[in-house]
């Protein structure tokens, strides 16, 4: 921010006080730099960084993405060893799709569960994995492109690494459903020993967490080694959990958004659904760059800071 802005600031009442109370707060591990210093330095990623131009591009090969990784997973599924997982697969599916999406999505799901080439060394299976790749690979490329940014991968090691990260991504969620089907199970089976009352109760509950677990952990992991230059932070950062509180504000305000106000199936028939899907994503993107753009500030400040204690 600049200091002629910060002066016009400085002259309004309120503002001004704020501005002060912020400047005093200091963050730990910035070596004095104040929570105003991280705010600043923040928005100016955010407005230098074209953030919603980034974000289109990362929703549009997401999208396209979307379907080959629902393809990589139903084809690994015959080689979990879990009766019901392909079920619990799809309904997890189905709840992380906006309302009103579901029912076509669910289609076009089921000609893949009941179509897809078998085998893992099938075309389709190999297909799917470039394909899921270059959704990932899109988000590593917006997280390069941030204001913040200056060190960069070569192309061909940005791309091996975006398949890797695809394929784990990919077990985490395999991971995760499991592991939802395993707590069902003991929680049916403490039901039915009479130590739980309302298993329904439970079973959400538990559902929740597991989402938010997956959500969470799968964001720190992408911004862990999405880029070059950050890989060296920690694990969790402020970044993962700004993500993480905002993605499950978004699920809820979009599907009071999609029920009560949005009119896509109306003015565009079927299409409607795609219009609606593809909004969702592009949305969840600006998101999952604005945690990034956090993590990219803070990494700043720190660089900036040690280079003046040098």
């Amino acid at each position: 921010m600049t200091k002629e802005i910060e002066d016009k600031l400085d002259e309004i009442p309120i503002i001004n006080w704020i501005i002060r109370l912020v400047k005093r707060i200091k963050i730990p591990g910035l070596l004095g730099m104040s929570l105003y210093d991280v705010i600043e330095m923040y928005f100016i990623g955010i407005v230098k960084g074209a953030l919603t131009s980034r974000a289109g591009g990362i929703a549009f090969s997401f999208f396209m993405a979307l379907f080959p990784f629902i393809l990589f997973i139903l084809t690994l599924i015959p080689y979990v060893p879990i009766e019901g997982f392909q079920e619990n697969f799809l309904v997890m599916i189905e709840q992380l799709l906006p309302p009103n999406t579901a029912e076509t999505v669910h289609d076009v799901i089921e000609d893949i569960a009941n179509n897809r080439y078998s085998g893992l060394l099938s075309f389709g299976f190999i297909a799917s994995i470039f394909l899921m790749t270059n959704g990932v690979n899109a988000i590593l490329g917006g997280f390069e492109y941030s204001y913040h940014v200056t060190e960069m991968r070569s192309i061909l090691r940005q791309y091996f690494i975006s398949m890797a990260m695809a394929i784990l991504l990919s077990f985490i969620l395999v991971f995760t459903v499991a592991i939802i089907l395993y707590f069902e199970i003991g929680i049916n089976n403490l039901k039915a020993a009479g130590w739980l009352a309302d298993e329904v109760f439970w079973i959400e509950k538990g559902q929740f967490l597991f989402f938010v677990l997956l959500i969470f952990i799968s964001v720190s992991f992408m911004y862990k080694y999405g880029t070059k230059e950050v890989k060296h932070y920690s694990f969790f950062t402020p970044g993962s959990i700004l993500t993480t509180v905002l993605t499950i504000l978004m699920f809820k305000l979009f599907a009071v958004y999609v029920l009560k106000f949005a009119t896509y199936n109306k003015l565009y028939g079927s299409i409607g659904t795609l219009l609606v899907l593809m909004l969702f994503v592009w949305i969840n993107s600006i998101i999952l760059l604005l945690g990034f753009e956090l993590n990219a500030s803070i990494n700043y400040l720190k660089k900036r800071q040690f280079k003046k204690h040098d």
